[in-house]
Formats: C-alpha cells, structure tokens, sequence
C-alpha cells in the first residue's frame, strides 16, 4: 500500500510537473472565421504544439478579440503578446519600410508577389522589424487588392473622385488613394462593416476573400477589380518572448509558420475562383478597368517612396522586373 502510495504520488507530481512546463503563448488576429488568415492562424498553432512536443501552446485570438491590430503591436513589443498575424498597414506604422511591398502595380499576380517577397527585401524587414522589438517569421498572403463601393463602378481614375474610402491606416494606400482623387479615410478594419452600413464611408479597398468573409458585399453594391496594390499579412513574433525560446523551439516555430503560410497562401490563390461567382449572385455588379490611367496617375507615389527609402525601393522594384 505504501509503495502504491509512493507510486501515485510521483505521477501526480509528475503530471503537474508536465503541465507546469507547458508554455501557452498566444497569437492575436484581425480576421472572421474561414478566412486564410484565420485558417492559417489555427494551423500554426496546431503546428507548434506538434512540433515542439507540446512544450508550447498557441492559443488564437481572432476577429480582434484580443485587440485590434494597433493595440497587438504594443502588446508585442511590450512582450505581453506572443505572436500576431497582422495588417501590412499597421505594420508599417512601427516599421514604415514595410510600406514598400505595397508600391501600387507592382505585381503581375499572386504567384510574382510570392517570388518578390520571399527574397531578399524579407532579411531586409526582418533585421529592420527586429530593431523595434518584432520578429517576421513570415510572410503570409493579404491578397491584390480591388475597390468597392455603394456609388458606382469605378472604371477611371475620375470615378474615383469625391469618394470617401476606407483605408487601413497606412500611408501607402492612403498616398495611392489620394494620387486616384479619391477621399481616403483611416479606419479599423473591426469598424468597417458599420461604417459602410451607415454610410460613414462610401467604399472601401481589399482583397475578394477579406470582402466575403466579412460580409462587406451586404453593405456594397459594386466590386472594380482595381488590382491596385498587393499585400502580405506578417506574421511576427514578440523579440522579448522570441528571445526567451530555445533554439530547438524558435527553429520549430519558423517551419511551422512555413508550413502555415503555405496553406494560407493556397486559400488565397483559390478564393479568388471560387468567390467571384458567389459575390455575383449576392448580387455584387463587378466591372474590369483599364489600369493603365491608374498606374500613370500614382507616379508620384513611386517619386515619393524613391526618396525616403532609396535603398529598399530601389531593390523590390528590381526584383519584381526579374
């Protein structure tokens, strides 16, 4: 009985010892459920539990219910945030170089941006993300971006004119929307739908899977496949809690945000197929533009990013001509 005793007693402290050692870190996000960044949120978690043995548990916090993208940023570099699949925009507000990958016409497609990205301007924003306290483990798909809006099809530059579109809070797309004469307004993603729905905006600028799973096609009437900028989503790290993590651990973590990025990047190439016919019957009138007016007219956003960031622009314009 005593043996048996001793014995219960040491898988007791055993088992507390195992649950003691398993580190919860969580990972905050901006999007609704079904959507790539959402699925491929779940998925790195999923991925680091594995591969870390169940050493470390990522719980996901998505449709910003741990705080929208701004708040997320500070947590991370506070180190009360482990992880976030952010915003490009957001991003660029601690780190502005990330504004470059959003140049307006940049890329032919999907495909191109994943070549340009996954190169060197990647080490670049990592070593300058690393300087104000983030960590990009990856860089995960925000898709092309198109226009809607409750007013009319935007065709030309001029349709554009008097517009009031929501934007994220970036000044690359905000300097993109104001070259178009358009009206851009800073706004959380969270607060958009109502903003449409009340007519606080006219219209608003995102990729078809970002417009479906949000349901913003309730609330719009016309989609113009403007294609005019593309974005990623970072995924980044805290470098306090990074720092903390073994090497066999932070390895683990950068082939489970691979692995995830590749599923969310799959979602993205597909989404675009699939919804386009399910928008139409929502009742969504789409219209193609020629973007030729539209690339001339946002020149002087390609002269002003030349003359803050030379280096940078320099190299994902050269990149992107490969």
């Amino acid at each position: 009985m005593k043996k048996l005793l001793i014995a219960v007693t040491i898988g007791l402290t055993f088992a507390a010892a195992s649950a003691s050692a398993e580190q919860v870190l969580r990972l905050s996000h901006n999007a609704a459920p079904g959507n790539p960044k959402a699925v491929g949120s779940l998925k790195f978690a999923e991925l680091v539990g594995q591969k870390t043995n169940g050493r470390i548990k990522v719980e996901v916090g998505g449709s910003a219910q741990y705080g929208d993208d701004v708040e997320t940023l500070t947590n991370m570099r506070l180190g009360s945030m482990a992880f976030a699949a952010g915003s490009q925009g957001t991003t660029s507000g601690v780190v502005p170089e990330f504004n470059v990958l959003g140049l307006p016409f940049l890329f032919r497609d999907l495909p191109h941006a994943y070549k340009v990205v996954d190169g060197p301007i990647s080490q670049k924003l990592n070593e300058l993300a690393q300087k104000k306290g983030l960590v990009l483990l990856a860089l995960w798909d925000n898709g092309i971006r198109h226009t809607s809006n409750s007013k009319r099809p935007i065709t030309k530059p001029e349709d554009l004119a008097g517009l009031k579109l929501r934007t994220p809070p970036d000044s690359m797309t905000i300097d993109i929307f104001t070259a178009l004469g358009a009206n851009p307004t800073p706004l959380a993603f969270s607060e958009l739908y109502i903003a449409l729905q009340q007519g606080v905006v006219d219209g608003q600028e995102n990729p078809l899977m970002n417009i479906y799973s949000s349901k913003l096609h309730e609330v719009q009437k016309y989609i113009s496949f403007t294609g005019h900028k593309y974005e990623t989503t970072p995924l980044l790290a805290s470098k306090k809690v990074w720092d903390k993590l073994s090497k066999e651990d932070q390895k683990a973590i950068l082939e489970a945000a691979a692995e995830a990025g590749k599923l969310n990047r799959q979602m993205s190439l597909d989404s675009d197929k699939d919804l386009r016919k399910k928008l139409a019957d929502a009742g969504i009138q789409f219209n193609d533009v020629d973007q030729a007016p539209f690339v001339a007219k946002t020149k002087p956003v390609y002269d002003k990013w030349s003359k803050q960031f030379p280096d940078l622009v320099k190299l994902i314009v050269s990149e992107a001509a490969k």
